[in-house]
């Protein structure tokens, strides 16, 4: 069965590929996922898989489909690199960096947004896919002005006023908790049933002592072995002390970003979730956005600011 559509919405991450066909309503008509992620493409591939994806999919009779794409196929290893647009700078801007690959099917005509670098002594920073993300939450939040964190593999904090980005931090917790759990000393303190009823207390033991001390980590990080050696500690509660551990030091570390205001978290459920229990033993409140909510909104403000 074919899907008409007025324009296809995508978000090209390291893993998957996702897209949505948008009517002329600005309604999504289809959703798509595709384990065609950056990181298994070539970059020859990335027009076969695009193709792929939307094979059965139909446009307005007379033009190609325009497909408005963020994320890491605009890396320099991705599709076609899309120069980055310099902090502090103005998220509507976004589709003016934007690049245009060659797509063989001329029934597509694809466009890849930038991401969004800083350049500052000591804080270089990028992203990729979060901008769109951050210009999503300013249009379904008009006015919205404060600190916005996006917690992932790589978490983000962003400084945002309106639609314009004013500076951003990055976090690699999510890598270093699979980093740790997989090839340090630590994975033999987690070689179990990391889900079980342990996990809650040991992330609460962990998350205060990262919020006290985000100096210590580096030696806090050693409990997690030493705990189960001498203390008989379970692999489920040293996952939640690890994960809290982390969590807590990376908000510690941030607290000069974090006023009394409350926080929008971007992400998942589960792990916003986490985050916003850290945050609330500080006093902050916070509030989750659903990624996928924010990125179409913000590929369709991407797009409308176009015209």
């Amino acid at each position: 069965m074919n899907s008409s559509v007025d324009w296809v919405a995508v978000d090209w991450g390291t893993s998957n590929l996702r897209a949505w066909g948008i009517d002329d309503t600005g309604g999504i008509a289809f959703a798509k996922t595709s384990p065609n992620g950056m990181g298994k493409l070539a970059r020859e591939q990335f027009a076969g898989a695009l193709t792929e994806l939307l094979a059965d999919v139909e446009g307005p009779a007379g033009r190609p489909i325009s497909v408005l794409i963020c994320g890491m196929a605009g890396a320099r290893q991705g599709w076609l690199e899309a120069p980055y647009l310099q902090a502090p700078t103005d998220l509507r801007a976004l589709l003016d960096g934007a690049v245009h690959p060659e797509m063989p099917d001329a029934r597509f005509r694809p466009t890849i947004l930038p991401g969004v670098c800083q350049k500052m002594a000591g804080s270089d920073n990028v992203m990729r896919g979060e901008e769109t993300q951050l210009l999503g939450l300013a249009a379904l939040n008009p006015g919205f002005s404060g600190v916005v964190c996006m917690p992932g593999t790589h978490s983000k904090w962003a400084q945002l006023s309106g639609t314009h980005i004013e500076r951003f931090a990055t976090a690699m917790t999510g890598e270093l908790f699979e980093v740790l759990r997989t090839h340090s000393v630590l994975r033999h303190s987690l070689d179990g049933d990391l889900e079980g009823p342990g996990r809650g207390e040991g992330f609460a033991v962990g998350v205060q002592a990262g919020l006290d001390h985000p100096e210590r980590l580096l030696g806090e990080l050693f409990e997690v072995r030493a705990g189960s050696l001498l203390s008989g500690r379970q692999p489920d509660w040293c996952a939640g002390y690890l994960s809290g551990l982390l969590i807590g030091s990376e908000i510690g570390a941030n607290r000069v970003w974090i006023g009394d205001a409350e926080v929008p978290l971007i992400g998942s459920a589960a792990l916003c979730g986490l985050y916003g229990q850290a945050l609330d033993r500080i006093g902050v409140r916070s509030r989750l956005v659903d990624a996928t909510e924010a990125v179409l909104a913000g590929l369709k403000a991407a797009r409308q600011f176009s015209n």
